[in-house]
């Protein structure tokens, strides 16, 4: 009897657990119809698809969304007998890298509680329905690309936090009423405008958190805060919003976090001290005045105060000292007084103190010394006097100290008190110091130290040998002083440092060949350095005398420190100005990334060494006012620098204005030729002033290789200039072409690079030319040049700048271009004295879409952009021009990866385009020092503006129209796909040239563009293309590498079998890369804190 109730009690225990399994399995299941909404999401997304989202089950009431990535389902007791299906109630994709519009299907998830799709890279407007899911408790949208007005009407009934920060929403900013729950709203970084609307306090009085933060509010800072009554964090910063602040503001004590900071703000701050909560307080970069009010009793709990950029003056208020728990005080740039009078020993948690830029007198207090958590101190650019207190080397913390610009005496002690600091990095002491000696003896600390700066000091004495001690030096500036005796060598043995600055000195002896070793390697993958020493605020003074200012304008870029940080070797070597003797060591050139020589106002003897024509980014060079003597060097940079670069040394000769002496040789034919250097660049040398015209030369004798005046003068009449196009001056001779630069004269020259010097040029029948003289030696034989020259002369389209002729003296090439009227892209860009105002959007997109570099890119009358250089680099020599495995370019058009690579790529011009496309969008220069901090690399500001939606503050004032920001914001998507950072991940040409063509402005260009861009029915690129096919020119110079990147040939079998093979292998095939022709400005001055 026991045994059959035991069988039945197991039997009715079987039947129970099918049964919970038949209704569990009934219960899994997603809701029908949200599993729709889900998959027509899903749909909507770039890649079509969401990982781990499954909807291949063969029927839908089979598939459980619940247990999918980033959902969240009710449990079953939600659930209705007659719907046993689960609800959708939580949505997280967050940092999914998804992309895409976001699909009206998701209104239909109306059990949703949270929706979270933030850093993500969704675009187009919200669904207005999403604003109004009445179970939303959480709507997080944040750091996407998303945009259009947000409804007015937008009722959130039961959401606690709201985020649209970081995207592109405009109009008004959304209220919410009805919001009773509220605990955080969050609209900054975005484009809403209009007024501040508090009345979202009336509605949402339990409100901890409003953020505002970098929009484009106008009015003046609302009253009404006040009614949120638990409001903890108020954020309204960056909107430019002028006026006082309202009286209601100090009434709210649950106030912690209050950043007011760049804005318009002024008025009355003494009633700061009624917000006894605060802990973060900024009120930097506005409008206020007079004596900082002595309330700071009150706020026992504030750590973060930020006062700077303001106009406060008079004393530091006593109270200040009552911040027991403070950790930041930064009070700079304002016009406070009299001596430092806080009492630190009631400050024991400082750790970042900034009074730099008043106008403080008196001593270093002794006290900070009682701030043992003390990081960084700057009190630069004040009026203090006396010594660094002797109990600063108990400051164990201290990682940076910027003392510059005071009276502070007693250097000795100074060093001998700061090297006990054990993690002190960054030290700045210019301007102190007056007539002291250099301490030579006594110093063995600083192992930390990467930054040393005591520049303009007047100090006297030897460069200390102790420098050799501090091994992590990273930059030195000793500038502006009156140190004597020898550069010692050990200079060469601080593998970290790349920024050395001796000069304006008295130094003398010979330049150790040791500085050649300098290894300067930053990072070994070209990044940035720890941000110790990257965050180190200093600037460079550029050289504003005539000479440097030309030489900027001849060039591209203006100087560019940020550019030191990403690549690995010395980049600047200033030696002026001192009484060093000897020769300049040839090891120098393998100094292979130096932008920067100068070894100007010295006794240096003997000749320039000619294997500094290697150094491919050498940008300003200056060897004036020494004793040297020779020829110049030809090639390389060396046919870019100015006659300043070399005056001053009466031995020195071949270039511009300093002729060599007559030389004496024979020929096989037995007569006497005499040869004169004038503006030359081949190794030949030809008179091209003196004897040019001279009388008595032997009609229709024709000697190729002649190099002399004398039988140049007998070439008139004959048939040496070979002609292409312009048939109508088929009779051109060499004296015609000489005649026609008035004998190469400087004045002039247009243009100049690695390949040559440019002349401007009027040929007999008045057409106006440019004559590239070609510098260097050539890779061929000159029937295979002239060979080259013809293939390239066969490359004819209107957006070529055209090869009309080729003519030889001896080995000077000289080449004849049609001549644009109105010079390159770079001057209209950035030098025309009217900015950029002349080039409408209609002409900068025109441009864009035949562009590769501004300085290669030239305008004619219309303004039609003509590509320069076209091929020549297969014209000449490696060692010369920098062709196929050479790392070269101009700075600011390097792709990152070159620092770990020297072999060109395809991938590698994508990215130069994608600059150049900056150029167009900005106006601005791809490296540009004179910009603040954080913005003077173009590529990184660029980014770092899109992350924070900011991108219409990119664009040039000039081209930038509320009616074109959709077209401009699509120009600047595809140059940043070709900045990607991985060259996989740039976009191939046949992509860019539809997505550029996609971009039409039939609709909104005047009648005249709209005939130029009827005119451009084929792309730019692709009708080259067609060109370069037809007339099988199988290699072409970086300047188009971007045209024939990855597998892009339509016309592949034109190229070689070994080009199709480097293809298939990922190697580059026979390209050629331009030369640098930036320029780095020496320095005028020290390096200064700023």
């Amino acid at each position: 009897m026991e045994r059959r109730n035991s069988l039945l009690l197991l039997l009715l225990l079987s039947l129970s657990f099918c049964q919970a399994a038949i209704v569990y399995s009934q219960v899994s299941a997603c809701d029908p119809g949200d599993l729709a909404a889900l998959q027509n999401f899903s749909r909507q997304v770039g890649s079509g698809a969401i990982d781990g989202w499954n909807f291949n089950e063969s029927s839908s009431s089979s598939i459980d969304c619940c247990g999918w990535t980033g959902i969240i389902c009710d449990d079953s007791s939600s659930s209705t007998p007659s719907d046993s299906s689960r609800r959708v109630v939580e949505l997280d994709l967050s940092r999914r890298e998804i992309s895409g519009v976001l699909s009206d299907a998701l209104v239909r998830l109306d059990r949703l509680r949270s929706l979270n799709l933030s850093n993500n890279s969704f675009s187009g407007t919200v669904p207005p329905e999403l604003f109004r899911l009445q179970r939303l408790e959480r709507l997080d949208l944040s750091v996407n690309d998303l945009s259009g007005v947000v409804p007015a009407d937008s009722i959130l009934p039961s959401v606690q936090v709201f985020n649209l920060s970081f995207n592109k929403f405009n109009g008004s900013h959304p209220v919410l009423p009805g919001s009773a729950n509220l605990s955080v709203f969050d609209v900054g970084f975005n484009r809403f405008s209009g007024p501040i609307n508090t009345s979202i306090c009336s509605s949402s009085t339990k409100i901890k958190v409003l953020r505002f933060s970098f929009n484009q509010f106008q009015g003046s800072f609302p009253a009404g805060f006040v009614n949120c009554r638990s409001l903890a964090e108020l954020f309204i910063d960056s909107n430019k919003l002028p006026g006082k602040l309202p009286d209601d503001l100090f009434q709210m004590a649950s106030l912690s976090r209050l950043y007011l900071q760049d804005n318009r703000l002024s008025g009355d701050l003494s009633r700061l001290g009624n917000l006894s909560h605060l802990v973060e307080l900024d009120i930097s970069s506005n409008n206020f005045s007079g004596n900082l009010p002595d309330v700071f009793g009150g706020l026992k709990k504030l750590r973060y105060f930020v006062a700077a950029t303001n106009w406060f003056e008079g004393q530091l208020p006593p109270s200040l000292s009552n911040l027991s728990t403070i950790q930041v005080l930064n009070m700079r740039k304002n016009l406070f007084s009299g001596e430092i009078n806080l009492d630190f020993k009631a400050m024991p948690r400082l750790s970042f103190l900034d009074l730099g830029s008043n106008l403080f007198r008196g001593g270093i207090p002794q006290s900070i010394v009682l701030c043992q958590e003390l990081k960084t101190l700057n009190l630069a650019r004040n009026l203090l006097t006396g010594e660094i207190p002797k109990s600063f080397n108990s400051l164990r913390s201290l990682t940076y100290l910027s003392l510059s610009n005071n009276s502070l005496t007693n250097i000795a002690s100074a060093f001998e008190t700061l090297q006990q600091c054990p993690n002190l990095t960054n030290l700045v002491l210019t301007i102190n110091f007056r007539g002291e000696g250099m301490p030579s003896a006594g110093i063995q600390g600083f192992h930390s130290l990467k930054l040393l700066v005591v520049a303009n000091c007047g100090l006297s004495g030897p460069v200390p040998q102790w420098l050799s001690g501090c091994s992590k030096l990273q930059l030195l500036d000793l500038s502006w002083n009156k140190l004597e005796g020898t550069i010692p060598p050990f200079f060469g043995d601080l593998d970290f440092l790349f920024y050395l600055d001796l000069s304006n000195n008295s130094l003398t002896g010979p330049i150790p060949e040791s500085l050649s070793r300098m290894k300067s390697l930053v990072s070994r993958d070209g990044s940035m350095p720890d941000s110790s020493t990257a965050d180190f605020p200093f600037f460079s003074k550029t050289n504003r005398s005539a000479a440097g200012l030309q030489y900027n304008q001849v060039n591209s870029f203006k100087p560019s420190i940020l550019l030191i940080w990403k690549l690995r070797n010395v980049h600047v070597l200033d030696l002026g100005r001192n009484n060093l003797s000897g020769i300049i060591p040839g090891e120098l050139s393998s100094m292979e990334k130096l932008e920067v020589l100068d070894l100007s106002h010295n006794g240096l003897t003997g000749g320039i060494p000619p294997t500094l024509t290697n150094l491919s980014f050498l940008s300003s060079f200056s060897v004036a006012y020494n004793k040297l003597a020779g020829q110049i060097p030809l090639g390389g940079q060396f046919s870019t620098f100015q006659i300043s670069s070399f005056v001053g040394n009466p031995g020195l000769c071949g270039v511009h204005d300093l002729p060599c002496p007559e030389q004496e040789h024979h020929r096989g034919n037995g007569r006497r030729n005499r040869r004169r250097s004038g503006v030359h660049s081949g190794p030949d040398v030809l008179d091209l002033r003196e004897g040019s015209f001279q009388e008595g030369g032997r009609p229709g004798e024709e000697d190729e290789e002649a190099t002399d005046a004398e039988d140049t003068s007998g070439l008139e009449g004959s048939k040496v200039v070979l002609l292409f196009q312009n048939r109508e001056n088929k009779g051109l001779s060499i004296n015609d072409v000489l005649q026609s630069t008035d004998n190469f004269d400087q004045a002039n020259i247009i243009g100049c690079g690695g390949f040559g010097l440019v002349f401007k040029a009027t040929l007999p029948d008045g057409t106006k030319v440019a004559i590239k003289r070609l510098s260097g030696d050539y890779g061929q034989m000159d029937r295979e040049f002239q060979a080259e020259v013809e293939a390239l002369s066969r490359a004819q389209h209107r957006n070529l700048v055209l090869l009309q002729g080729y003519c030889r003296i001896g080995k000077d090439r000289l080449l004849i271009y049609s001549y644009m009227e109105n010079g390159s892209l770079d001057y209209w860009l950035h030098e025309n004295p009217n900015g950029g105002a002349a080039l409408d959007w209609p002409t900068r997109l025109r441009i864009a879409k035949g562009s590769a570099r501004g300085c290669n890119i030239l305008l004619d009358e219309g303004f039609e952009a003509h590509l320069a250089d076209f091929g020549l680099a297969r014209l000449v020599l490696p060692y010369d021009t920098h062709v196929t495995t050479d790392l070269v370019g101009t700075l600011g058009y390097i792709p990152p990866e070159y620092g770990q690579s020297s072999v060109a790529t395809f991938k590698g011009d994508v990215y130069s385009f994608g600059v150049v496309l900056l150029e167009l969008l900005t106006g601005r220069r791809p490296v540009d020092m004179c910009k603040p901090k954080g913005c003077r690399d173009l590529v990184s500001w660029v980014i770092q503006m899109r992350k924070e939606k900011r991108e219409a503050e990119v664009f040039d004032h000039f081209i930038y129209d509320k009616k074109r920001e959709r077209q401009l914001s699509r120009v600047l998507e595809i140059a940043c796909l070709c900045l990607s950072e991985s060259p996989k991940q740039r976009p191939l040409t046949q992509q860019i040239v539809p997505w550029l063509e996609s971009i039409g402005l039939e609709d909104q260009a005047p009648s005249r563009t709209r005939d130029r861009l009827r005119r451009f029915s084929l792309s730019f690129l692709d009708e080259l293309l067609v060109v370069l096919c037809h007339q099988h020119v199988h290699a072409v110079d970086s300047t188009l590498n971007f045209v024939l990147g990855g597998s892009f040939f339509p016309c592949a079998e034109t190229l070689t079998a070994r080009d199709r093979e480097r293809e298939r292998s990922g190697i580059p095939g026979n390209v050629g890369r331009t030369p640098a022709v930036g320029s780095w400005a020496a320095r005028s001055g020290p390096i200064e804190s700023l």
